[in-house]
C-alpha cells in the first residue's frame, strides 16, 4: 500500500470513529478495517460506521443525487440510507460518505444466498417512480470501463476513456491476438451501441430506477446481524433498463455458475413481486439476452485484466466466462434469445 493510499485509509478510519464513537467516552474500539480498497472505492469500517472513499474522478453532483435517492423515504426497506458526516465531510480529495454497518452475505455459505430477497427488493426498487431527477444508471459504462481495464493491462498502459474498447484488434494499439481476449471483444462488439455505453436504453422500460451493479456483495442485513437485507452502493444507481440489474444472475445461470435452482428462485420471486423487468410469464430471455450478454463481457474483461496483472492463467470460474464470451461471438443476434448465449 501506498503512503498516499495508507493516509487516506488513515483518514476514513478516523472519521468513522468519530461518527460513531462518542469523543468523551472511554475508547475500547478495535483498529479500522479495511474492507475493500480499488480504484473506484476505498471502504474502511469503525465500528458500527462504514466510510467510502469513491474514485477520484466521481460526478461529485450525480453523486449527490445517488445518495440522496438512498435516504429518500420512498426507498425505505430497499436502499440501506446514509448516514449524516460530521464536518469536514471528506477529508481527501474523493469524495467521502458515511454509512451504518450491515451484516455481508456469508461467502462460506452459498445455499443460504439471499436470492428470493434480492430480487423482491429489485422489483420494489423497480416499480418505485423516481423521486427525482436522477443520471442514467452507469451499469453500461461500467462495461466499458471492464473492457478498457482489460485493454490497458493487456497493452501495459493507463486506458481512462471507454471509447478506447472500441478499438479493433487489428489496430496498432490493440492487446496480443490471445483467442480469449479476441472472444471477449467480439462479444463486446455484439452489442448493441446502449449496452456499451454508447447510447441511451431503448424503449418504454428505459426511465425505470435501477441499481446498476447488483450481485450478492451488494446486499447487507440492517440492524446486524439479523435485520432486514437492504441493497447498499448506489454508485451506479439511475434511471434505466431494469433488464439490466437481472443480466448478472441471468449470465451466472447461462454460463454454468449459478444452479438452475437458485435462478428459478431468484426470477420467481422477482415475477411474483410484480418486477417489470420481466413479462410476467413465459420466456424471460429475450428481455434479459443483451444485459447477461454484456455482463458476461464485463466479468470475463475483468477477469483477462486480473490475470495479467497477477500473472495467473484464468480459474475454472473465469475461464466459463470467457468461454460463454467465444459463444456469444458465433451467434447472430436474433439467434442469441436462449441461456446457450
Amino acid at each position: 500500500m501506498t503512503t498516499t493510499q495508507t493516509s487516506l485509509v488513515h483518514d476514513l478510519g478516523t472519521l468513522a470513529h468519530r461518527l460513531s464513537h462518542p469523543a468523551r467516552t472511554p475508547c475500547v474500539c478495535e483498529p479500522p478495517q479495511v474492507l475493500a480498497d480499488r480504484p473506484d472505492g476505498t471502504v474502511v469500517r469503525s465500528g458500527a460506521i462504514v466510510a467510502k472513499a469513491h474514485a477520484a474522478d466521481t460526478d461529485r453532483e450525480a453523486l449527490t443525487a445517488r445518495i440522496a435517492l438512498a435516504a429518500a423515504p420512498q426507498l425505505a426497506g430497499i436502499l440501506l440510507p446514509p448516514l449524516t458526516a460530521p464536518e469536514p465531510a471528506a477529508p481527501t480529495a474523493r469524495p467521502v460518505t458515511l454509512w451504518p454497518l450491515g451484516a455481508p452475505v456469508d461467502p462460506t455459505d452459498p445455499g443460504a444466498a439471499p436470492w428470493a430477497e434480492a430480487a423482491d427488493l429489485l422489483a420494489r426498487l423497480h416499480r418505485t417512480e423516481p423521486p427525482f431527477p436522477l443520471p442514467p444508471m452507469r451499469g453500461p459504462a461500467k462495461a466499458a470501463r471492464a473492457v478498457a481495464r482489460m485493454r490497458a493491462a493487456l497493452r501495459g498502459d493507463a486506458i481512462t476513456s471507454p471509447r478506447d474498447a472500441a478499438v479493433e484488434p487489428g489496430d496498432a494499439t490493440a492487446p496480443p491476438r490471445d483467442p480469449a481476449v479476441l472472444s471477449v471483444l467480439a462479444g463486446w462488439r455484439s452489442l448493441p451501441a446502449w449496452a456499451r455505453g454508447e447510447a441511451p436504453a431503448p424503449g418504454p422500460r428505459a426511465d425505470a430506477l435501477c441499481h446498476g451493479d447488483l450481485h450478492l456483495g451488494q446486499l447487507v442485513r440492517h440492524p446486524a446481524p439479523d435485520g432486514p437485507w437492504l441493497l447498499i452502493d448506489m454508485d451506479d444507481a439511475g434511471v434505466g433498463d431494469p433488464a439490466w440489474d437481472l443480466g448478472r444472475p441471468a449470465a451466472w445461470y447461462a454460463a454454468g455458475l449459478l444452479a438452475p435452482e437458485d435462478w428459478s428462485t431468484f426470477l420467481d420471486a422477482y415475477r411474483a413481486a410484480g418486477g417489470p423487468a420481466v413479462p410476467a410469464d413465459g420466456d424471460p430471455w429475450p428481455a434479459l439476452d443483451v444485459p447477461a450478454r454484456a455482463l458476461t463481457v464485463q466479468t470475463a474483461a475483468v477477469a483477462l485484466a486480473k490475470c495479467a496483472a497477477e500473472q495467473r492463467d484464468p480459474d475454472d470460474h473465469e475461464q466459463l466466462m470467457i468461454e460463454s464470451c467465444a459463444r456469444i461471438a458465433t451467434l447472430p443476434p436474433e439467434l442469441a434469445t436462449g441461456p446457450a448465449s
